[in-house]
């Protein structure tokens, strides 16, 4: 069992660059099993920084939003990507089409919306995002979990400029 720890950073994205320079600092600290629960509104920038973190990860596939597919699945990286849209899971209709088994496997998971199915999600990684206007961002990134910890130091080390908050 993973022991709890409580650690918040919220980041400062005034620009895409600035967004990408995140995902790509949280990719390098992934590992199989992990699992990152984005929100924010339409158009906040969840399948932008997912995108980001697909290519550190060196997925060459075409990373899109999974809104009609509720899921997508990419292999040629170096962790199995795990994408899911959970807009319209928001009713609880999860159970027959086999997520609980894709959070828990041997990937990073990835969940837009994942506040529609938190009962579904353990011990993720919680990345809320909020337009503060056309370019900028901020990312609040709660980390309840020791497994993180290292993703977090990662982010403190090297965008510490962006840093709002520790």
């Amino acid at each position: 069992m993973q022991r709890r720890l409580e650690m918040e950073i919220v980041y400062l994205s005034k620009n895409l660059t600035d967004t990408e320079n995140l995902a790509r600092t949280i990719a390098k600290g992934l590992f199989p099993g992990a699992v990152l629960s984005l929100d924010g509104d339409l158009g906040a920038g969840k399948t932008t920084f997912t995108k980001s973190l697909a290519a550190t990860l060196n997925i060459k596939e075409k990373v899109s939003s999974p809104t009609f597919n509720i899921l997508k699945c990419y292999f040629d990286g170096y962790l199995p990507l795990y994408h899911i849209d959970a807009y319209r899971l928001e009713d609880g209709m999860n159970a027959d089409i086999g997520l609980e088994e894709v959070i828990e496997g041997n990937g990073v998971c990835i969940i837009e919306w994942g506040r529609f199915i938190k009962e579904l999600i353990y011990q993720p990684l919680d990345i809320k995002i909020t337009i503060l206007n056309d370019t900028e961002r901020e990312f609040k990134i709660t980390c309840n979990y020791t497994k993180y910890e290292k993703i977090m130091s990662l982010i403190k080390e090297g965008l510490y400029e962006n840093i709002i908050t520790r």
